[in-house]
């Protein structure tokens, strides 16, 4: 590599134009590699889909002493022979309303002519819908049966019948026919042997494959990984046989039904529903679309495909809201744009077929992301999991200067989980990032305060809320983002559930100040201060917040506080803190010094710089700041005495 400094300097500058080509370049080579060999991985695509459909089936045969070679060829078999029924069925129904549909033209003539009359009394609809019922008269003319063209053609004069010139063709020999008559049939053939070839092997060859994954994703740590691909292979077995039992539902549900209503080709149209829903979001509405027009062209008026419609809005959302949530959870685990852009991608590159797998290869795709660490981003681009962590997301919103949105995920954190430990694991943790933003110079003091004022704001509220008891849990879902938080902080202490009543406090503990809150005055010292009051008095303790000259200026007359906390979020020095100390004993001689540092700390440290402060107390979250208090103020200031708390109603 080159020593010379200004060739380094462009090589660094370039680094990343080249880094974004080279990404570029890989993407445009898999997405030609993915449409130019269809052919054969939409095969492969679908025969490892159906292999985690049938794996259960295998596993169950195998527990009863069958074969593998024979568990796989029997469920196989049996699995592609009702795939072959399911084929037929459709094909059937299928020549059978074409065979019907003529006798419905008569009546979808007649509605075409009674609303071409309705329009034309309102004027410019006529004009709006001219072109739309124009082209519904040519679809009704040529779904009339050649008898009744023939009748409606000898109503013309013999002179005005236009002489009508056939061109035929010349007739093609008998290689040339059975050619393109083989090359019609061999190609699903041919794909539908791949199918089955690939879905056999990846059954019998199903641990090889696994071990093989195992090396790729990293065999350093074989029992992470291996739990991580065993764990990944079972939710998806569970995932796709949930929404295949949810769609065969579906599709049932729709065709009795339309059964019901009177729909012609009941089961075609519920076979179609069941298969249409595989494709997300639109599948449903697109299976709506053939029986309504089918309902509209049947029944001489409206009822017929007002129940269809009906039919359809009241099934799909019970499907989707109601059934998936228990089969499978609330969501498939893809964002809502990861679907409907892998939706569009898959179709591009596979066409139909792409479009019915875009959902179960993307929900792979992402397991993927979420197992193999080599492949976190497409968990990341795919995943409906939050990209940023809940204190990430909290302190983003305090920069965009949107508090009422933090707000609303703090009232839906609050429904699982108690103040402090949002308090702890969210705010204060988003409070700490905006004081490494200041230290370093990215927020100037205007924006320090723009942001401090928007951290106050969201404790302010908060604190408004239930002021005892434990957080009630709520069964309603409350979104993906509040999810990720009850994941990311855990549990309650068991502080978080205590409530002191007023008989189990010290005498010195009973006023309505008897702890007193000193911000270090930090541009964002008082909304920790402020949510270290809140904490304490929600748990039976009277705190107030003092201004931060409180001790310079002198405690009011007969105030006498059994504690003073001291919050320091900013840097500040020993010597410092040392002399406010040493200010707050002697305006309250006896008092109990709590000295709240808010940042992450060695536990082997803190006792020795407790004491070089010569503080009581040396706290680094508010819930040891609550434990601590709890403490004291039960058993009068004696830190060995064992505290009796009330578990909170």
């Amino acid at each position: 590599m080159t020593t010379d400094p200004v060739t380094q300097r462009l090589l660094r500058q370039a680094l990343p134009v080249v880094t974004t080509l080279a990404s570029l370049l890989l993407v445009v080579t898999l997405a030609g590699a993915l449409y130019f060999g269809r052919d054969i991985l939409v095969p492969v695509a679908l025969a490892i889909l159906l292999s985690f459909v049938l794996v259960p089936a295998v596993r169950a045969l195998r527990r009863l002493r069958v074969p593998r070679a024979a568990a796989v060829l029997l469920v196989v078999l049996l699995a592609f022979g009702m795939l072959g029924a399911v084929g037929s069925l459709i094909a059937r129904e299928a020549a059978q309303l074409a065979a019907d549909l003529p006798r419905y033209s008569l009546t979808l003539r007649d509605k075409i002519t009674a609303l071409r009359a309705a329009t034309a009394e309102r004027g410019g609809l006529s004009d709006t819908f001219s072109g739309f019922f124009d082209m519904a008269e040519e679809i009704g003319k040529e779904l009339q049966p050649p008898a009744a063209k023939t009748d409606s053609d000898s109503q013309l004069g013999t002179a005005e019948r236009p002489m009508q010139v056939e061109i035929h063709a010349p007739r093609s020999g008998v290689l040339k026919t059975l050619g393109s008559v083989a090359g019609g049939v061999l190609h699903p053939l041919a794909t539908l042997g791949l199918i089955l070839l690939f879905t056999i092997f990846i059954l019998l060859q199903r641990e090889d494959l696994r071990n093989r994954a195992i090396r790729l994703a990293g065999s350093s740590d074989l029992r992470r990984t291996t739990a991580a691909i065993d764990d990944a292979t079972s939710r998806l077995s569970r995932f796709f046989i949930a929404q295949l039992i949810l769609n065969v539902a579906f599709g049932l549900v729709i065709g009795v039904g339309l059964w019901f209503i009177g729909v012609p080709s009941p089961i075609l149209f519920g076979v179609i529903a069941g298969i249409s829903r595989f494709v997300p979001y639109v599948g449903a509405v697109i299976s709506a679309v053939l029986p309504l027009a089918i309902a509209v062209a049947v029944d001489p008026g409206w009822s017929m495909a007002i129940q269809v419609a009906i039919l359809f809005l009241i099934v799909e959302p019970i499907a989707g809201h109601v059934v998936e949530p228990l089969l499978y959870g609330h969501s498939t685990g893809i964002s809502p744009v990861a679907v409907i852009l892998a939706a569009t991608l898959w179709t591009f590159l596979w066409g139909p077929i792409g479009l019915l797998l875009a959902t179960p290869l993307t929900v792979c795709l992402v397991v993927l992301g979420r197992h193999v660490e080599r492949l976190w981003f497409l968990d990341v681009i795919l995943g409906d999991r939050p990209a940023l962590g809940p204190q990430e997301i909290f302190y983003q919103r305090m920069l965009a200067g949107d508090p009422a949105e933090a707000i609303d995920q703090g009232r839906l954190f609050l429904k699982e989980r108690a103040l402090v430990t949002y308090y702890d694991e969210v705010v204060l943790a988003g409070l700490r990032m905006a004081q490494e933003d200041a230290a370093r110079g990215m927020l100037d003091r205007e924006r320090q305060g723009e942001v401090g004022a928007g951290f106050r704001a969201v404790v302010e509220t908060l604190g408004q809320a239930r002021k005892r008891g434990l957080p009630r849990r709520s069964r309603k879902p409350v979104g993906a983002e509040a999810e990720a938080a009850f994941a990311a902080v855990g549990p309650d202490r068991r502080a978080a559930g205590i409530v002191l009543r007023p008989e189990d406090l010290a005498p010195a503990w009973r006023g309505g100040s008897a702890v007193l809150c000193v911000p270090s005055g930090g541009a964002f010292d008082e909304a920790a201060t402020l949510m270290l009051a809140q904490t304490l008095s929600r748990h039976g303790l009277g705190a107030r917040v003092a201004p931060s000259n409180v001790l310079r200026e002198g405690l009011p007359e007969g105030e006498r506080p059994a504690m003073i906390c001291f919050s320091y979020l900013d840097p500040i020095s020993l010597s410092q803190i040392r002399l406010t100390i040493r200010r707050a004993r002697k305006a309250a001689p006896g008092v109990t010094i709590l000295v709240g540092f808010w940042r992450e700390r060695d536990p082997a440290s803190l006792g020795r710089l407790r004491r070089a402060i010569s503080a009581d107390l040396l706290v680094t979250s508010l819930s040891d700041a609550l434990d601590a208090a709890l403490e004291r103020a039960q058993a009068g200031g004696t830190p060995a005495a064992a505290p009796v708390l009330r578990a909170a109603e």
